[in-house]
């Protein structure tokens, strides 16, 4: 038993021991260093200064970690475990900070006693950019010694890159669709100067497609600032509650005048009780007039349109709201069903300019769904139609007892 028992102990000195090893190759310090530098921890000036350390982090709104010079963690806020949840007071840094670049700012500070700042992007859930700052720190003592810690602190990149991705998508995408319609407006304002200037009856054919190709622009400017604007804030989920019954029969009613110009029927399908989520009510909107709007112009020759509002469950059994959108019209073929949600991407092109189409009204949808924590689903047949369903999951305080 004396022999388990030692055995035990020698265990536990050495995994600290192993990982201070750890921490010291890491930032390229050696025991030399180590034993001429004894901890702050140990001589107690740190310990009694903790309290002070703890409460100056907790006020600053960015995050903020505080190590001691073995790499331990002093003190550290709330807004730092979105960047390290694993953060534990005392623990050694390395465990909770699992990017590469910030460990080895960490490591140049330590070595070159000199701020390091770094930038890296984290994965999961959504693409999120950060700069760090790591600066060394030295606290004076009384009796002339100084207590040397590191201060980290963060600042999120994530807005200033998506504007960037923004611009960068807005350019080429605008530059590419406003081709068209700009070069006929340039074509025709040059007939009405010169062959056409005396003709009336050119004037105002011309005139007409004129207004049509600007309509045309102004519609496509106004999806790509949506798309963007909702790409920007992908990453912040929408928590207003929003009722989905009254917001459908918003979208219905505002689309009624289409539907007579289409010679198009909408039915309703409505459940008894009411359907709650969490959403933009804006974008929601924006995203089922998308929907059935196409289905009134492209489906317009089955002359009814079916919409339906229900509660169901998605695989795994979570409660979750679907808006169907139902044409009778000639359906979509199913090579094409998977790329639906692109960007510009159209069944048939001329078809769709001749409709008023930007290529840019599913893949809002998608994005619109994305940041809702939702998705759409299309089903389609050759000759009978399509459905585009919107799957919204439901706020916790409208599903069932025991789901």
């Amino acid at each position: 038993m004396a022999s388990d028992s030692g055995s035990d102990d020698s265990g536990d000195k050495v995994r600290p021991g192993r990982l201070r090893g750890a921490w010291r190759a890491l930032t390229g310090r050696g025991a030399d260093e180590m034993r001429a530098r004894p901890s702050p921890r140990r001589g107690g000036g740190l310990a009694r200064r903790v309290s002070l350390i703890d409460a100056l982090i907790r006020g600053l709104p960015a995050p903020a970690i505080v190590l001691d010079r073995d790499g331990r963690v002093v003190a550290f806020n709330q807004a730092a475990r979105s960047i390290a949840p694993a953060l534990r007071a005392g623990e050694l840094a390395l465990i909770a900070l699992r990017m590469p670049e910030l460990v080895d700012a960490v490591r140049r500070a330590i070595r070159k006693r000199e701020p390091q700042r770094v930038e890296f992007i984290e994965r999961v859930p959504h693409d999120r950019w950060y700069e760090a700052f790591v600066a060394p720190v030295s606290l004076p003592e009384s009796d002339g010694a100084h207590i040397e810690l590191l201060l980290m602190t963060f600042n999120d990149l994530t807005p200033l890159r998506r504007v960037e991705e923004m611009r960068a998508d807005f350019i080429a995408n605008a530059s590419h669709e406003l081709r068209t319609p700009l070069a006929a407006l340039l074509g025709f304002i040059e007939t009405l100067q010169g062959p056409a200037k005396n003709d009336t009856a050119a004037r105002e054919k011309f005139l007409a497609i004129m207004q049509q190709q600007a309509s045309r622009m102004a519609r496509l400017i106004d999806d790509l600032l949506s798309l963007s604007r909702i790409e920007l804030n992908a990453h912040l989920p929408p928590s207003t509650p929003v009722d989905l019954a009254s917001l459908v029969r918003q979208v219905t009613d505002g689309l009624q005048t289409l539907a007579r110009d289409r010679k198009v029927e909408i039915r309703l399908v409505m459940p008894p009780e009411p359907l709650t989520v969490l959403g933009d009510r804006d974008e929601l909107i924006r995203g089922l007039e998308n929907l059935v709007e196409n289905a009134l112009k492209y489906g317009a020759a089955g002359k009814r349109v079916d919409i339906t509002l229900s509660r169901a469950q998605t695989r795994s059994g979570a409660p979750e709201a679907r808006i169907a959108v139902r044409d009778f019209g000639p359906g979509i073929a199913p090579e094409h069903l998977p790329r639906l949600t692109e960007r510009f991407y159209r069944v048939d092109v001329a078809d769709s300019r001749s409709q008023g189409g930007t290529g840019l009204g599913l893949a809002l949808v998608k994005h619109i769904l994305n940041r809702h924590g939702g998705r759409v689903s299309v089903e389609s047949t050759l000759g009978q139609g399509a459905t585009f369903t919107m799957h919204l999951p439901l706020r916790t305080g409208d599903a069932p007892s025991g789901a």
